[in-house]
């Protein structure tokens, strides 16, 4: 077999279908990209409709075949209602991306209750609901990757982590048990975790520069992340390449977790 052949027939995801949530912007637009142009079927979830029909125009110009899905995720309602528009677009999904989240840290003492609820909402909740939908379609069919984005405020405090630090470490722990009750039937979850990477998520952070140097020296690269850093991941845990790798927490951060 030619390296070209072989690396294909490993990593290729031509006749899968993916459900990208928040694949319009930031690193969700990276994977979108990294996974449509592996050959997978994608349709994006997000709210704002505009970076939906830019990204899905570029994809499709590329020849890719991509569709989205506008909807409120920190409802249970609307997360229900997007999981069905999705799953009627290319069909149930061999691979769900949960990226969508939200991201406000108010001090503690100032962390209300509206804040709380609407964190869960978003970054827990939304990717709890969605596997439940699709997780079971993926074990009878013998095949499913689920793909969570954490961050490294699931592992420490710092930067106000607030409620958004618990909601990313409840997310791994959501890997965990999605790992646990599929991955007999083939179905793999895992985290990817972020290093500080300059996207509107993080727009906090990036409007001060003094901290977004002392972060990129925290690196052993000396840089602060890309989207594009996770496109290879993103491919990887999508694909059969990454069959045995199941409930885990990898970090793509530059070595930020361990300098």
């Amino acid at each position: 077999m030619t390296s070209q052949a072989y690396l294909s027939d490993l990593f290729s995801l031509d006749g899968r279908v993916a459900v990208v949530t928040g694949g319009s912007s930031g690193i969700g637009r990276a994977i979108t990209g990294a996974l449509a142009r592996a050959g997978a079927s994608v349709v994006i979830v997000a709210r704002t409709e505009r970076q939906l029909e830019e990204t899905v125009q570029e994809l499709t110009a590329e020849g890719c075949r991509a569709a989205w899905v506008a909807a409120d995720l920190g409802t249970r309602d609307g997360v229900r209602g997007a999981a069905e528009e999705a799953a009627g677009v290319f069909g149930e999904p061999d691979i769900l991306v949960n990226c969508a989240g939200i991201n406000v840290r108010p001090p503690m003492g100032e962390l209300g209750e509206d804040v709380w609820d609407t964190t869960m909402a978003v970054n827990l909740d939304a990717p709890f609901l969605l596997g439940q939908r699709f997780g079971p379609g993926m074990a009878e069919r013998g095949f499913g990757r689920i793909i969570h984005i954490s961050s490294q405020q699931a592992h420490r405090a710092f930067v106000k982590s607030g409620a958004y630090g618990v909601s990313k470490g409840a997310l791994e722990s959501l890997a965990r048990s999605q790992a646990e009750a599929w991955s007999p039937y083939g179905v793999t979850a895992n985290t990817l975790v972020p290093g500080f990477v300059m996207t509107a998520l993080n727009r906090q952070l990036s409007s001060d520069p003094e901290k977004v140097a002392a972060l990129a020296a925290r690196t052993m690269t000396g840089r602060n992340g890309l989207a594009e850093d996770f496109e290879g991941a993103a491919v990887f845990l999508a694909s059969r390449a990454s069959a045995y790798v199941t409930g885990q927490s990898i970090r793509v951060d530059g070595g930020f977790s361990v300098h």
